[in-house]
């Protein structure tokens, strides 16, 4: 078995119908298995693979494990020498996987290779490549920077505006699509299960590099990633907001230090204040207008960022 495309689902179905189709679709002279794991939705997906797509492996969770879990536990049923973890959300383009795969037997030392990802509407999806956390560019990430600045070093962002489709050299490679040797994958101990979500693909990415391996921008490679459905169907806007600090406060932790960890909740401390400070002069500014409603979700969000950076929410430490 050349590859496994591992899927993790969650309340995805008919995301996950529509993206198996387009593997099956896609993807010719590959020896290729796919296993989705549900992770504790039960959301009918497992009725939608017997009847459309009984090739597919499926694995039942009892539970939600989270994004790395799942995804190990998924890697311990898989053959292939290769491994492509794939969201349920996306969909290919062409032979993205063939692609990506051919790039990766030809590499020297390849560690996690992305494709371009875009978003419904054709236009490609930044985050789909990151620069190592610090604490300058969390504490500066903002729309409004990244747009402005959008070949800064800080984002690692430059290799999606680079001409031509020869691979580049990447620091991170978001989760949405990852495809990594399985003796790097092992090597590296596998996806770190000290995330419940977010992160991990940070993580990941690291190890590799600090073990000498090189991570790569495939462009050439497209993927639509439709975005965010899983944690949409969650309703908890804030719920990610935080998530995604804690994992960073995790990541800091593990890689810099307790006192760099630190120095991050510090800093978020503090661009939680700037932001409320912004967000003041946008309601005033907006007094009558149409964005009544935006700074209302902002300030709610950010309000549940100021109380996680000063220890005043408890609960993301049971997302182990």
């Amino acid at each position: 078995m050349e590859l496994s495309i591992i899927i993790v689902n969650w309340n995805s179905r008919q995301y996950l119908q529509r993206c198996i189709a387009s593997i099956l679709a896609a993807t010719r002279d590959l020896r290729y298995e796919i296993i989705v794991i549900d992770a504790g939705s039960f959301d009918g997906c497992d009725g939608m693979l017997r009847q459309f797509y009984p090739q597919v492996q499926f694995i039942q969770s009892e539970s939600n494990p989270g994004f790395a879990r799942a995804n190990n536990l998924a890697v311990g049923a898989a053959k292939g020498n290769c491994l492509l973890f794939l969201n349920p959300d996306t969909e290919l383009l062409g032979p993205a996987i063939n692609t990506l795969y051919g790039h990766w037997r030809a590499l020297p030392r390849p560690g996690v290779l992305g494709c371009k990802l875009l978003n419904t509407n054709r236009t490609t999806q930044t985050s789909c490549l990151q620069a190592f956390p610090t604490l300058v560019n969390q504490f500066l990430d903002s729309e409004f920077l990244h747009r402005r600045f959008p070949m800064s070093p800080l984002w690692g962002k430059s290799a999606l505006f680079a001409s031509g489709a020869e691979p580049c050299k990447v620091e991170v490679i978001t989760g949405a699509c990852m495809l990594v040797g399985r003796d790097a994958f092992e090597s590296a101990g596998g996806f770190s299960e000290d995330y419940f979500m977010y992160s991990e693909d940070v993580d990941l990415c690291y190890k590799l590099a600090r073990a000498g391996f090189q991570n790569y921008y495939v462009p050439s490679a497209n993927v639509l990633h439709h975005g965010g459905i899983s944690s949409a169907n969650s309703g908890v806007s804030s719920f990610s907001s935080v998530m995604m600090r804690e994992s960073r406060w995790r990541f800091f932790g593990k890689t810099r230090g307790p006192l760099y960890a630190l120095g991050y909740r510090l800093s978020m401390t503090l661009s939680a204040l700037c932001r409320f400070l912004l967000l003041g002069l946008g309601a005033i500014l907006s007094v009558g207008g149409r964005g009544g409603n935006s700074i209302r979700f902002s300030c709610t969000k950010w309000w549940a960022i100021l109380k996680w950076s000063l220890g005043l929410e408890n609960w993301p430490g049971k997302y182990r």
